[in-house]
């Protein structure tokens, strides 16, 4: 796997803004990961998928995974901060099991990014779970209808089978010592910071081509230490 470069994010930027979180992380993969072929990636488990984008990140903007949330019950402001090489390796070791999961007597592969795009089609929740567990399920036939119960035991047992296919921060309040949970979606996470990364060098860019009239490629093709140094003697 190759780190994300400046010209990579600025791709990426410009062709995946406006897709779904879904596919811009599968994009961002398909950057990274040029001998892999692009349609192979949507129909990796999910932990397997998590685990590559944890280690994209590290080896692109670094190891510190750092953001902000909102306490659920007074609105503190809290920092949280993720030590991204546990995420990336864990997903490195991960193997996903030879064996199907199987459930009250059916079985079930691991969800995958394309099975996730179907269950987003869904506006209900439960409704959202029937389309997982029917898309993962591997017998033939008519679609099952599963109780509320079924559905949770489904969802369960898929996620021990792959713990890395959903990240959960566990969480609490310095202010009012209130404790909850959220997820950590890697695919959000390392977009925006791709995002975010586009935007300033697009900056540096308007700023150096304004200062001594060069081209973007030209911009572009320079160290980040030289462009550096050029940014701080135009802006002085």
């Amino acid at each position: 796997m190759r780190a994300i470069s400046n010209v990579d994010c600025l791709t990426l930027w410009e062709s995946g803004t406006g897709l779904h979180p879904l596919d811009q992380g599968l994009l961002a993969l398909s950057a990274a990961l040029p001998d892999t072929p692009p349609d192979t990636l949507p129909d990796w488990p999910l932990g397997r998928r998590n685990g590559a984008l944890a280690q994209l990140r590290c080896s692109s903007f670094g190891s510190r995974l750092q953001g902000w949330t909102t306490c659920r019950r007074c609105g503190e402001k809290l920092e949280v901060e993720v030590d991204g090489r546990m995420l990336a390796n864990e997903g490195a070791d991960q193997m996903p099991p030879a064996y199907p999961v199987v459930v009250n007597g059916q079985s079930f592969r691991l969800p995958t990014s394309r099975d996730l795009a179907k269950a987003a089609c869904e506006s209900d929740v439960s409704r959202a779970a029937m389309r997982l567990a029917e898309s993962c399920r591997l017998e033939g036939g008519e679609s099952s209808t599963w109780s509320d119960e079924e559905l949770a035991q489904i969802g369960q047992q898929l996620a021990l089978a792959d713990p890395l296919a959903e990240t959960r921060l566990a969480l609490r309040c310095p202010a009012c010592e209130d404790e909850w949970e959220e997820t950590l979606d890697m695919a959000t996470f390392l977009w925006r910071e791709i995002e975010a990364r586009a935007r300033r060098v697009l900056k540096e860019i308007h700023t150096l081509a304004t200062a001594y009239g060069w081209a973007e490629a030209d911009i572009l093709s320079m160290s980040e230490r030289r462009r550096a140094l050029y940014l701080e003697m135009a802006q002085s």
